[in-house]
């Protein structure tokens, strides 16, 4: 896969992907408190929708990439598959039994922030799809959704520091996900928390020195920020801050921001996940320069490095299971600049 742009081939060989793995239940790691025997069981009993793709929020991102596109692409020769699958997947017994997970001893901290998020993402999706059957797979979700968006409500107000970590733990990117789904499902108490924890977090951040990446990341903790903060702040009051922020950036400053991570091992799941990285940057500084402007300096080095990291990691979002499993969501995101 090389071409920079999303069209009905690329899609559709995204979409084989992530039907290669969102039923494949093995390998898997599952991460869950034994508070008894009885906990032990197989990732499908314990998961019954997201059992598969190596890990619980994989499972839910590849859902989320397959609803995304048959909204995008509804006549691509991969549709009746995805809508079979989907059908299967959201039913109310099925969500009922991750809903039953989520109820047990030592769970409430299951999954957060980033699969919270996800599920957010992908219960905004399907809220956006039109007809009948679509309108059923969202209101089977619903309640799942709302579960987590109520979490999200009780840890936000206590979670008195950012996470900036490059990895599931940031909460710049949890928050960007479950702000689309706040604003998607009218939540407005969901969004003024979010819109009040990113100005308390972020809006004092200046001179940003971008100490990145990491050997792991998958996540630029400078850009998601940003990209956070130019949801949730007026345009004006967002160019002054961006300014602020990241004051060399029309310069190419900081450097690392600029240029992509080299992947030394693809099979090796750590290091992989810097094809994430490459993949994330590139939707952060797309959406940077859609909200900055044709006319604002930035935006044309933006799109410059945005292109270079599609052109670094676009290729290899399959091949290893380690990234095949969950590396074209972060590809679709780049490409639709969602």
């Amino acid at each position: 896969m090389t071409t920079t742009e999303l069209n009905a081939d690329t899609g559709g060989r995204m979409a084989r992907i992530a039907l290669g793995h969102v039923d494949r239940e093995y390998p898997n790691i599952l991460v869950q408190v034994l508070t008894r025997t009885e906990d032990l069981a197989t990732p499908r009993d314990l998961h019954p929708i997201f059992y598969g793709s190596y890990d619980w929020h994989s499972c839910v991102h590849g859902h989320w990439l397959l609803a995304r596109l048959l909204r995008r692409h509804p006549a691509m020769p991969e549709a009746a598959e995805i809508r079979a699958h989907l059908d299967r997947a959201f039913t109310p017994h099925r969500v009922a039994g991750e809903r039953r997970y989520l109820a047990r001893p030592g769970s409430e901290g299951f999954e957060r922030p980033y699969g919270w998020a996800w599920l957010l993402k992908l219960a905004a999706e399907l809220r956006r799809h039109e007809g009948a059957d679509a309108r059923r797979r969202d209101l089977v979700l619903r309640p799942l959704a709302v579960d987590f968006a109520e979490r999200f409500m009780r840890f936000l107000p206590k979670a008195d520091y950012p996470v900036r970590a490059g990895v599931h733990t940031n909460t710049a990117f949890a928050l960007v996900l479950a702000y689309d789904y706040a604003r998607q499902s009218a939540d407005g108490a969901l969004a003024k928390l979010i819109e009040d924890r990113a100005r308390d977090w972020y809006a004092a951040d200046v001179d940003c020195q971008a100490w990145e990446p990491s050997g792991d990341d998958f996540l630029s903790p400078a850009l998601v920020e940003a990209d956070l903060m130019r949801r949730v702040l007026p345009s004006p009051d967002f160019r002054v801050w961006f300014a602020r922020f990241l004051p060399g950036a029309a310069q190419g400053e900081p450097a690392t921001l600029f240029e992509p991570a080299s992947v030394s091992d693809r099979s090796d799941g750590k290091i992989a996940h810097l094809d994430g990285l490459n993949l994330s940057r590139a939707w952060c500084w797309r959406g940077l320069a859609s909200s900055l402007g044709r006319g604002d300096p930035v935006s044309v080095v933006a799109l410059e490095a945005a292109e270079r990291h599609l052109a670094a990691s676009l290729p290899h979002i399959a091949g290893d299971y380690m990234g095949e499993h969950w590396l074209a969501t972060f590809a679709l995101l780049a490409l639709l600049n969602d």
